[in-house]
Order: structure tokens, then sequence, then C-alpha cells
């Protein structure tokens, strides 16, 4: 699939690695909507998007609401005039350690069920309800196959602190491999991308002597850039032969 021609629906395009993905679409020519559930991100990135040669429409959705979903996938789909490419990008962090003792007090804290639950909502049952609602969609129109990229992430090995995001990572691969499997059929590939430490918002908000020591254990020395992320993203939907599968773009990072 040629990336210009692509009709393309990006989840968490707001902000980050999803508003990179909508402008580089777009920059290329692709028709593009996306989905955030913050106002202020969904307007940044149609006024970031205003002259670029594609054209990009902006929704409101929480992924982790089926209805709110179903409702998106209809409402892109008729902006759109159809439907090829879904990138499944939204996602949450809640980290914290399982269980840690409190050294003075001797109390233990615990990872609450609720951060355990939004996380496993947005991360791994939004990109549930987007690709069964696509897929479907594929299907009752007859329409001939489409490329669905989950984001996954390095932490997917296990991350301490993260045993919400980890599970939930780790869990969109096992996916990525399945619905390849059961959609080749419809003519419908799959693949996931599992970046590293990327320079996005939230690598810019730590602190310089933390995110120092991170980067040391990156055999390249640096982190990933947004863009590179969107080079494995264009590789998925213009390779024909690929499906279900990861890609890792990490640095050479292994946790």
């Amino acid at each position: 699939m040629n990336i210009e021609s692509a009709k393309a629906l990006i989840t968490g395009g707001g902000s980050g690695m999803g508003r990179e993905f909508v402008l580089n679409l777009a920059q290329a020519g692709a028709t593009v909507s996306f989905c955030d559930v913050a106002d202020e991100g969904i307007a940044a990135t149609i006024a970031a998007a205003k002259d670029l040669p594609g054209k990009v429409h902006g929704f409101k959705c929480d992924v982790s609401n089926e209805e709110e979903v179903t409702k998106l996938i209809s409402d892109a789909w008729a902006a759109m005039g159809g439907m090829t490419v879904v990138v499944n990008n939204a996602g949450i962090f809640r980290d914290g350690l399982l269980v840690k003792e409190d050294k003075e007090s001797g109390t233990v804290k615990k990872m609450s069920l609720k951060a355990w639950n939004q996380v496993i909502a947005v991360d791994l049952t939004g990109p549930f309800l987007i690709t069964r609602e696509f897929a479907a969609k594929v299907i009752e129109t007859k329409q001939k196959g489409g490329v669905i990229i989950n984001i996954s992430s390095i932490s997917r090995h296990g991350n301490p602190g993260q045993s919400n995001y980890s599970a939930a990572k780790a869990g969109l691969i096992a996916d990525t491999k399945l619905w390849g499997s059961e959609l080749a059929r419809y003519g419908i590939r799959v693949g996931a991308i599992a970046p590293g430490f990327i320079d996005t918002p939230i690598l810019q908000g730590m602190r310089p002597e933390v995110l120092e020591g991170m980067l040391k254990g990156v055999p390249l020395r640096r982190a990933g850039k947004p863009h590179e992320i969107f080079l494995a993203l264009k590789f998925i939907v213009e390779c024909d032969y690929f499906t279900g599968k990861c890609v890792d773009v990490d640095g050479g990072l292994t946790l």
C-alpha cells in the first residue's frame, strides 16, 4: 500500500508520537483522522496540519469506551470515504511498584486495582475495540483489506514499576500475531512497533541526570526521534508481505 494513498486513523493523535504520525502522514499526502480525549490537543494537531497536503480530521474519543469507539470508526470512515490504515497509539501510564515497604513505618504500599485497570483499559482494551470495529467494517463493506499497527513498547519485556503497562504492551504483541493470523483471510495485515526511549514530552520532562542515566543503557547513547518511529510505521504500511510481527526501534536497548 502506498503511504500517500492511505486513509488512516491514529488514536492518541493529540500529542507526542501520535501527533508526529498524523503530521507525517498528512505531509505525505495521506488522508488522516485522529482521536484524542483532550480538546486542546485535538485543536493543536489540526492547527499544525492546516498547511499540509493531506486532509486531517479530528475526533474526541475515549478508546476504552465501546460506544465511543463504534461511533469513531463510523464517523472517521464517513469523513475519509473509507479507512485503510489504523494505528493503535493511544496509551497512558500509571506507574508504581507492585508492592513497596515503607522503611520507616513498615507499611506496605500496593499498586491499586484502579491504576491497573486504567492502563489495561486504554492500552489493551482500546486497541482491541478499535481493531474489532475496523475489521468488522472492512468485512461489512467488502473493502479490499487494510493495515493495523499496534504501538507496543520495549517495556513489554517487563520494566520495574510498570506491571500494568508491561502487561498491556506484551498483550499487544500477542494480539498482533493472533490478529495477523485471523484477519489475513480478509486481506488485513497486522504489525506492531516497540519503541524504546523516544524524545517526547514525557522524556523532556525528566531531570537531566535521570535521563542521562537511562540513556547509558542504550547502545546508540541517545533517545530516538518520533520521526524514526514513523519510518517503521511507513515500512509496515508499504510492505505488503509483512504481518504478525513486531519491529523494535530502540537503539539496541534490551530491558
